[in-house]
């Protein structure tokens, strides 16, 4: 049902987008849909499934992605398994991210949980880069914040759907966008 909600979400809207269209695309009732919470949270669902494929707050050293991200033994390495991971995210997440963000212009309570989704996509990312620190591979002529800060963008799903989807580039000329900019941005290489 989560999925199926996505995906009206990434077709329609957050407006647009009913829990009858979601029902139907799910093969459920319109009874089940509206037992998993208001049209804010599917949304939500929607784009932690898309993401992770779960919901709900994770940690990412708790995952199989964290755990591999671990095993990277040098800095570049690392900037080539962040071009490879953040495709992974941002592809299947780029509708639904889209329409949330689109939607919290003009709805408040999406614009609190925009709010805190991104707080927490910058806390895992700080969390990220103080890993990346603990082995030298990030530079120290450069605030740790505006690190932390320079990370999101490249990686955000918004810098995804610019270069991908309006730009016409390539997954693969993403994925080297991002290991390159990665590698020149925020490591020592």
């Amino acid at each position: 049902m989560v999925e199926a909600a996505g995906e009206v979400f990434s077709e329609h809207g957050y407006q647009a987008a009913t829990f009858a269209q979601i029902a139907n695309r799910a093969g459920v009732s319109i009874e089940t849909v509206r037992t998993h919470g208001p049209k804010a949270a599917l949304m939500w669902a929607a784009v932690e499934v898309a993401s992770f494929g779960v919901e709900g707050d994770i940690d990412l050293f708790a995952t199989d992605l964290g755990k591999t991200m671990l095993e990277v033994g040098d800095p570049y390495g690392f900037a080539a398994f962040l071009g490879e991971t953040m495709l992974a995210i941002n592809e299947p997440a780029a509708g639904v991210w889209t329409a949330v963000t689109g939607a919290a212009h003009g709805d408040r309570e999406l614009r609190s949980h925009l709010a805190q989704r991104l707080a927490a996509i910058r806390k895992q990312v700080a969390n990220v880069l103080r890993v990346v620190a603990e082995r030298g591979w990030l530079r120290t002529d450069v605030p740790f914040d505006d690190l932390v800060e320079a990370c999101c963008v490249i990686t955000s799903v918004e810098s995804y759907v610019r270069f991908v989807r309006l730009d016409g580039k390539s997954p693969e000329e993403y994925k080297a966008f991002i290991t390159r900019t990665i590698a020149d941005t925020i490591l020592e290489c």
